[in-house]
């Protein structure tokens, strides 16, 4: 068994036991590092970036929450060697008669890697929201492999609207995905998401099919993707959501709707048919109460029993709305933001009002990600994750979409 992830699968399959193994090893140590209650997240997540699956959207997750960690309960290089210890004794110990003795050595230098880029990390992250925890309180299908899981946080979420946070479930220790809150802050701290089940996916048909109300949700901390408002100013809006995309969208129309300043905001929905319009419900209630200054557009790829005006593409219907000095957001499926990159600034989208969610497939994503938060204000949460790693070999620890 000198495979890392074989050994790591392992070793999670019990999971509990072999976290609180951890902690204990360290605590026996007088190494006091983590609250009990974080250590499963802690040594998952650990785990996951050492056995390092090739996921850049999961890894960047992973690496931002473990990141606020290390801020948090200020963890210092010195604390590598308590840590590797603990990390390589209980992988050996839930191993079994599987380990071999040279995943010693690479279960170690892996912890080591990983631990200087969560240090990286932690310093471009800066202080900010604490991991958390949150109960499902309902998991609805909301169309065919879509669901919209509202969650009750333990402790109140800090994030802006159009922000992004990594979501894990229990069920699989470690990988995080990025899930964007699909409304503004609610009085009674309740967060809403929509996730839909990615064809060959590993978490989001887990959280779609299989998790119920009353299971627990690890949250890390909210990061810019590139759909602030602040770029904005005080244009005029035209947004574009692809699917689950428009979870993002939604949450700047309520923003914009709790601080009305006379912009006017077309909200354009795509999907490839009818029945796959999985919010139907909540968008004609937004149209119906914002009508003076809200336009809702629907747009289907793939069905020729809608009136004609709603037939095509989505990035081609929204040109069809666009205005020049509109800020002009898209998100959705990598190969939508692909297409927006390529098709918009052809079609007369100027560079300054084009705003897109960033997916992490590709390098540029990750700059202009950093870019953004380069610049924002100290108050903010500022994860320059493609900084702190920039240099480090993170590729080389050893995909799927964001939320797959």
């Amino acid at each position: 068994m000198a495979d890392l992830g074989l050994s790591l699968a392992v070793t999670l399959a019990s999971h509990d036991r072999a976290a609180g193994h951890f902690w204990s090893f360290m605590e026996d140590r007088s190494v006091r590092l983590l609250p009990y209650q974080f250590a499963p997240v802690f040594f998952s997540t650990l785990g996951q970036l050492v056995a390092a699956r090739r996921d850049p959207a999961g890894r960047r997750a992973a690496l931002a929450v473990l990141g606020r960690m290390y801020r948090r309960f200020d963890l210092r290089p010195y604390h590598g060697t308590a840590v590797a210890a603990a990390l390589v004794d209980t992988v050996r110990r839930f191993t079994g008669e599987g380990w071999e003795p040279e995943l010693a050595g690479r279960w170690e230098l892996g912890c080591r890697r990983a631990l200087r880029l969560a240090e990286r990390a932690a310093g471009a992250l800066g202080d900010g929201p604490h991991v958390t925890f949150g109960e499902v309180e309902t998991c609805e299908v909301a169309a065919d492999g879509v669901a919209v899981l509202t969650v009750r946080p333990m402790r109140r979420l800090r994030y802006l609207p159009g922000q992004a946070m990594p979501v894990c479930t229990p069920r699989l220790p470690g990988l995080w995905r990025w899930y964007s809150p699909a409304s503004v802050p609610r009085p009674d701290g309740r967060v809403e998401f929509h996730v839909r089940a990615v064809a060959g996916g590993v978490v989001s048909p887990v959280l779609v099919g299989r998790v119920a109300p009353g299971e627990l949700l690890w949250l890390g901390p909210a990061s810019d993707v590139g759909l602030s408002l602040e770029a904005a100013g005080d244009a005029d809006l035209l947004l574009a959501a692809g699917g689950t995309g428009l979870a993002p969208l939604r949450a700047l129309v309520e923003h914009v709707a709790a601080s009305p300043n006379g912009r006017r905001v077309t909200l354009v929905v795509g999907a490839p048919a009818l029945p796959d319009l999985y919010d139907a419900v909540a968008l004609d209630k937004l149209q119906q109460a914002h009508s003076k200054w809200l336009t809702v557009v629907l747009a289907f790829s793939n069905d020729r029993d809608v009136e004609p005006a709603a037939q095509g593409d989505l990035l081609s219907i929204a040109l069809d709305h666009y205005r020049p000095g509109q800020a002009f957001y898209v998100c959705g499926s990598p190969p939508l933001i692909e297409a927006a990159r390529k098709r918009l600034p052809l079609a007369g989208v100027a560079a300054e009002n084009l705003h897109l969610a960033a997916t992490f497939h590709r390098p540029l994503d990750s700059a202009l990600w950093v870019s953004r938060h380069r610049s924002s204000p100290p108050a903010r949460l500022k994860p320059a994750l493609e900084t702190a790693i920039g240099g480090s070999g993170f590729g080389r620890l050893a995909g799927d979409a964001p939320g797959a």
